[in-house]
């Protein structure tokens, strides 16, 4: 299995994630944020590997082949078990996680960021409020984890980032209980945990890059 996508946390991180969790063999994929690395992959990659529709993130298991990171974490929460029960509620949450790590997208892209920050936050802790209330426990959809609990543990980790002190006990206890799963621990931890040196969005965005440590 191989998993492509840039250097840095943004959209692709999730799926690395849910396979570090699981534990099994996976290439990392990862291209350079360099003008060699961007190079090689627009100029040679992107079209060499048989994807539908070239994009990254990619997956290719096998035969599968898969761009946009949405339909691959829908596909490795197919292959290892990890859908919720409720199809219908896994679906909406899965898309109310997206969206709000779309809007920090929005604003960090921006040039306009430091006067667009304080509308994100506001709308995103009326968000933290109905997520709270949506929580069944220990986990989204209660006792299982499921592939939507690393997307939103994922995303969410990036806004608080921005903003901790936006983050209620129960969705930090929350949060808590998803980096405590085996695997997801020992990687957290590591002196290898690419957290610890990848920024959130490009080191380039003109609003919030989301470098660590700086945030």
């Amino acid at each position: 299995m191989e998993l492509g996508y840039w250097a840095l946390r943004g959209l692709g991180e999730p799926s690395r994630l849910l396979l570090r969790y699981k534990g099994v063999e996976w290439k990392d994929a990862t291209i350079p944020l360099t003008e060699e690395g961007a190079g090689k992959w627009f100029g040679e990659t992107k079209e060499s590997l048989g994807l539908d529709f070239p994009n990254l993130p990619y997956l290719i298991d096998g035969d599968v082949k898969l761009t946009e990171s949405l339909a691959i974490m829908r596909y490795l929460g197919r292959k290892f078990d990890m859908m919720p029960d409720d199809l219908a509620k896994g679906d909406m949450m899965e898309l109310v996680i997206q969206s709000q790590r779309m809007d920090l997208g929005k604003i960090s892209y921006n040039p306009d960021f430091e006067n667009l920050k304080e509308g994100f936050i506001t709308k995103f802790k009326v968000f933290l409020k109905r997520f709270t209330a949506f929580i069944v426990k220990p986990f989204i959809f209660g006792s299982k984890v499921t592939y939507v609990d690393i997307l939103a543990y994922e995303y969410l980790d990036h806004i608080r980032a921005l903003t901790p002190e936006s983050f209620t006990p129960e969705v930090s206890e929350y949060m808590q209980r998803v980096a405590d799963l085996p695997n997801i621990a020992e990687w957290l931890k590591s002196e290898e945990c690419t957290n610890k040196t990848y920024t959130i969005n490009s080191p380039k965005a003109p609003g919030w890059p989301g470098f660590p440590n700086k945030a």
